[in-house]
C-alpha cells in the first residue's frame, strides 16, 4: 500500500490524545528527540493540546486506516511579546511509520497553516545532532541550519546536543508585522 495515498492530514482533536500520547511516550522513553525523561500522562498531554488550540495555533494529525501515525503542532517559541511572530514546531511519527513521507506531509501542512496565521518564522529545536531523520525532514521543508548547542542535555547516560533550524513563513522579515493581525 502506498502510504502517501492513504494518509489523511487533518486537525487533531481531543479524541486523538491517547494515540498522540502513546507516540510521544515512545519517543520520550526510547529517543533523544525530546529531552523529557518521563512520559507525560494522557491528562498532561490533553492540557498541552488545549493550550496550543487556545492560542489559535495549529495542531495536526496524520491518520492512516483510522490510526494516528504521527502528529505535529506549532507552539510559541518564547513567551516575551517580541517573539509573538515566531513559533517552534514539533513533529512526531509513530514507531513503525517512519520513512513513509508522514513527517514531510505533517510538516508541510503545519507550515501552510502557520503561513495562514500571523507568524513569520518557525524554528525547529532538534534533540541530538545525530538525529539525521529530523534534520533531513526539516531541510526538505525549507529549514536552514542556524546552529548547534553542544551538550546542553543529558539523557540515557550521555550528553546530547540541540540543533537549531529556521524557516521563514510567508513574507518573513521582508516586511513589518503591520500586515498581519496582532495576536497579543
Amino acid at each position: 500500500m502506498d502510504t502517501l495515498k492513504s494518509i489523511v492530514i487533518r486537525s487533531a482533536t481531543e479524541a486523538d490524545i491517547p494515540e498522540i500520547q502513546a507516540i510521544y511516550r515512545h519517543h520520550v522513553l526510547h529517543g533523544l528527540a525530546s529531552f523529557e525523561e518521563l512520559a507525560p500522562a494522557i491528562e498532561e498531554m490533553r492540557a498541552r493540546f488545549r493550550s496550543v488550540i487556545e492560542l489559535g495555533m495549529p495542531y495536526v494529525a496524520a491518520e492512516i486506516d483510522g490510526r494516528i501515525a504521527g502528529y505535529s503542532y506549532a507552539a510559541p517559541y518564547r513567551t516575551r511579546p517580541a517573539y509573538r511572530y515566531t513559533v517552534e514546531d514539533s513533529v512526531y511519527v509513530a514507531e513503525g511509520f517512519s520513512r513513509r513521507g508522514i513527517g514531510v506531509a505533517l510538516l508541510r501542512e503545519l507550515i501552510a497553516r502557520c503561513e495562514a496565521g500571523p507568524w513569520r518564522q518557525v524554528l525547529a529545536v532538534i534533540g541530538d545532532s545525530g538525529n539525521a531523520g529530523s534534520i533531513s525532514l526539516h531541510r526538505a521543508c525549507g529549514f536552514a541550519l542556524t546552529g548547534t548547542l553542544p551538550s546542553v542535555g543529558f539523557k540515557f547516560g550521555r550528553w546530547v546536543d540541540s540543533v537549531l533550524m529556521q524557516r521563514s513563513l510567508g513574507a518573513g522579515d521582508a516586511s513589518g508585522p503591520h500586515s498581519v493581525h496582532e495576536r497579543l
